[in-house]
């Protein structure tokens, strides 16, 4: 029968495992933080150009409005 030996993983392993896992921490936060700023500045432009549309609606109806 083989037997698998498993014995302590390196220590390289013990400083190696946590750097990367830290290292995907900081690469997520600035991806995620940069992702909500552009999501918020797309929101505030959509909003910039529809309050500009609803502006230039209500222009359009009050010179096209009848005197009384």
């Amino acid at each position: 029968m083989l037997a698998l030996a498993i014995g302590l993983p390196p220590s390289s392993h013990f400083i190696y495992i946590p750097m990367v896992f830290i290292l995907g921490i900081v690469l997520g936060f600035m991806m995620g933080s940069k992702a909500t700023r552009d999501a918020i500045a797309l929101e505030a432009r959509k909003a910039a150009e529809r309050e500009e549309r609803r502006a230039r609606r209500q222009a359009a109806a009050a010179s096209t409005e009848p005197p009384k």
